[in-house]
């Protein structure tokens, strides 16, 4: 029998959200754990950070993974946790315990105060892929790359986890590692012209800008690249050099991702065979998730949230 997907997108400690969407999907509670007759789960990572209920979106997807019922990718939040949690050879922490770095991941910690509670959910971050091809479909935290997936290759074990050494090559900033993690769990971004620059949602000063990978080499540079607010010299951007190695063709097979805040009423492909399932639930969007049927060609009848 065809095996059928689920596909969710960031929940960042959003359980009520997370139990609402599982519901409407038809899934139920058996011997404790959400599971469906016909469907399985792929979850797309960042389960934790900015919530209320982090605690409780871990007791609902751990068992499901770990019992088969889903499937998950790991996210940028779970790889900062585990680098956050973990020192180099040197003895030096990996995510510098900086005030920003802190506040960001406070809620996950708050939920964790214990800490070997917390040191048990951060070794089972380690068990999550970096991605997963399965069934004619992929699904990544933030961008499929092939160049980036030969770099961290040997970082990955058979079940394209990251080693234990891995961590450490990843953190090295400059690092072919470095680049490549923050490329499929961040997405891939172009140095932008002196003197541009942007506000992103934290409104943080950016000089750098996402690539839209999705968005044909065609398209104006202005279309292919993502701002946040206040863009300085915008008439200076046809000026910054987009590298078209990251860009997703048409011919590849469907993909899923979430890590961009999207917003809008109702979701929609990025492409014909991209989708983004992030809906910034966790700054009062939504939930989403795409109902996977085996189409090579994705709908925007296919979401649910």
């Amino acid at each position: 029998m065809k095996q059928y997907y689920d596909i969710i997108g960031d929940i960042h400690g959003h359980a009520d959200a997370l139990e609402a969407l599982l519901t409407k999907l038809g899934y139920i509670i058996v011997n404790g754990i959400y599971q469906h007759e016909k469907h399985k789960v792929i979850f797309l990572g960042d389960f934790i950070d900015r919530g209320p209920q982090q605690r409780e979106v871990i007791e609902i997807v751990k068992p499901m993974i770990e019992q088969g019922y889903a499937l998950s990718v790991m996210g940028n939040h779970e790889f900062n946790a585990i680098c956050y949690a973990t020192s180099g050879k040197d003895g030096q922490i990996l995510r510098e315990h900086s005030k920003k770095n802190t506040e960001q991941h406070q809620e996950f910690l708050d939920a964790y105060p214990v800490a070997s509670e917390r040191t048990v959910v951060v070794e089972w971050f380690k068990t999550l892929p970096v991605y997963i091809e399965v069934d004619g479909l992929r699904v990544i935290h933030a961008s499929w790359n092939e160049q980036s997936l030969i770099e961290i290759s040997l970082l990955l074990n058979d079940k394209q986890c990251l080693i234990d050494d891995a961590y450490e090559a990843c953190s090295q900033k400059g690092s072919s590692a470095y680049h490549a993690i923050e490329v499929l769990l961040k997405g891939p971004e172009a140095d932008l012209p002196e003197g541009v620059s942007f506000k992103d949602k934290d409104k943080n000063v950016r000089h750098n800008a996402r690539i839209k990978w999705w968005i044909p080499q065609h398209e104006d540079k202005k279309n292919r690249l993502s701002f946040g607010d206040d863009i300085t010299n915008e008439h200076h951007i046809e000026q910054t050099d987009i590298d078209n190695s990251y860009h997703y063709a048409i011919e590849h097979p469907p993909l899923f991702v979430g890590h961009y805040w999207l917003k809008g009423d109702i979701p929609e492909p990025l492409a014909d065979n991209c989708a983004c399932l992030d809906y910034s639930i966790a700054k009062k969007g939504k939930l989403v998730a795409y109902l996977w049927r085996g189409e090579r060609l994705l709908s925007k009848n296919n979401f649910e949230w």
